[in-house]
């Protein structure tokens, strides 16, 4: 069994942006996150953590300007936390173990895959590609990640 955590030495390792998005909860700025366009079959990953959130199979084209998922790839490392910041109620979302700011989840997803979207940060990410997630001690979700077309 796989440990996930925080610690000084992947906050460390964080660029401004990764820090400023997890730490601090920004948000970057909409079409600039590295993996918005990225259609790899794979796992994504808290950046801090490492903790596995999202796989490539549940992301889709929501047109927000962010990268868009239907539901978390292991439910119990994404918590949801009220957010009443910038004048409005939304819900928040943060890796569990990690305690890393992702983005929000909101109830406008498709409707044939549950309704919910997960508006998250790609600063908050880091992808595994499905040929390296045995070696990197990510191959219990293999069978959750299929080739993309």
């Amino acid at each position: 069994m796989q440990h996930y955590g925080k610690s000084a030495d992947a906050i460390a390792k964080l660029t401004p942006e990764q820090y400023r998005v997890t730490q601090q909860s920004g948000t970057e700025r909409p079409g600039t996150g590295a993996y918005l366009d990225n259609k790899d079959p794979g796992i994504y990953v808290d950046i801090v953590s490492g903790e596995p959130l999202f796989a490539s199979v549940d992301k889709y084209e929501s047109g927000c300007g962010w990268p868009s998922f239907t539901k978390p790839i292991e439910p119990a490392n994404v918590s949801e936390l009220t957010d009443i910041s910038h004048g409005m109620v939304r819900t928040e979302v943060r890796s569990s173990h990690g305690d890393s700011h992702l983005g929000h989840v909101f109830p406008d997803g498709p409707r044939d895959r549950g309704g919910l979207r997960y508006c998250i940060n790609s600063a908050s990410l880091r992808f595994v590609h499905r040929d390296k997630m045995e070696a990197e001690g990510y191959g219990a979700y293999l069978d959750q990640v299929e080739e993309v077309q």
